[in-house]
């Protein structure tokens, strides 16, 4: 056999190793891919009968979580109604008459008042409670009540002091402790359905 004649059998022979090889890794692939293909498939399935069956747990779920939504909506909202109450009775209060504020305000003193000769702090835009007021009620209660030198961040009403105890007789202190007494009375009559 001559060299040409060699060297074409050994490149046939190791063409024909190579297409074996090579088949060979096809099958391989393709068996590697439709093992694969089959597993995705049946994962697809677990999860899709793992859906299908907790679908209306979900659903539930998902409409437990909304209804608590709307309620926690509705409570802010009704919450907010009640706070528009006291600050309109708040409002409401800053804009009384003078006779019929200084007449509230004499009614407070006169619980108020324990040792006679406390002082009184009124607030910053006081129009009503003035020295005045004051003498009259001193003369007509045999007390000795003064005026405070500081004023106080209250929007009506007054705070009655003797040393460190203070009784507050503002008109957001008293709202507020109207407000925790009397507030289901308020709601009731806000939502009666509620």
């Amino acid at each position: 056999m001559s060299l040409a004649q060699i060297t074409e059998k050994i490149r046939n022979d190791a063409q024909k190793e190579a297409d074996e090889i090579l088949a060979k890794a096809k099958a391989q692939a393709e068996a590697l891919t439709s093992r694969a293909d089959r597993e995705c498939a049946e994962i697809q399935a677990g999860f899709d009968d793992r859906f299908g069956a907790e679908r209306p747990e979900i659903m539930k779920r998902r409409e437990i979580v909304a209804n608590i939504d709307v309620s926690k909506m509705m409570l802010s909202a009704k919450r907010e109604l009640i706070e528009d109450v006291y600050r309109g009775a708040l409002e409401k209060m800053k804009a009384l008459p003078k006779d019929e504020y200084l007449a509230f305000c004499t009614n407070l003193l006169d619980g108020a008042v324990s040792t006679k000769d406390e002082q009184v702090v009124v607030g910053e835009d006081e129009k009503y409670i003035d020295g005045a007021w004051l003498d009259s009620y001193n003369a007509a209660h045999g007390t000795k009540l003064a005026f405070a030198d500081e004023r106080a961040e209250i929007s009506g009403g007054f705070i009655l002091r003797r040393g460190r105890i203070s009784v507050n007789c503002s008109w957001k202190m008293l709202l507020k402790v109207s407000q925790e007494k009397q507030e289901s009375d308020v709601v009731k009559r806000l939502f009666p359905s509620a």
